[in-house]
């Protein structure tokens, strides 16, 4: 199976030796976003749901430049520093979403890169 990276300016810049995506096949396997602001590579401070929507809009970018987009995410791993952010992260995230809405797990981390509150990566399928 031939495999290509992804990489894309929209999105912040990998921050180790992983790619920002890996299209498989028709898969695409988004790696983990955080809250970083691709223009200026800083985190986007503030509480769950503008931290929510930042990871979403850098995931979307990294998604549409693999070939796909969040309409076609069949799975996403939520990473939580705090469970008690669960309820207000939901909103946020299902506002990106529509029905059927991925497949999803959701845990809670003792520590995420830069002391953000949450990373999120997707498995797609291309369009």
């Amino acid at each position: 199976m031939i495999q290509r990276a992804v990489k894309t300016d929209k999105a912040p810049e990998a921050i180790g030796p992983y790619s920002q995506a890996i299209v498989a096949g028709d898969w695409v396997f988004a790696a983990g976003q955080i809250p970083l602001n691709p223009e200026t590579g800083e985190i986007v401070a503030g509480p769950i749901e503008r931290q929510t929507e930042r990871v979403l809009k850098n995931l979307e970018a990294v998604l549409e430049a693999a070939g796909s987009d969040l309409g076609h995410v069949v799975k996403t791993t939520v990473y939580l520093s705090s469970m008690d952010d669960f309820a207000v992260f939901n909103e946020t995230y299902a506002s990106f979403f529509q029905e059927p809405y991925p497949a999803r797990a959701t845990v809670e981390v003792a520590n995420l890169p830069k002391g953000v509150l949450l990373e999120i990566e997707a498995i797609a399928v291309l369009k």
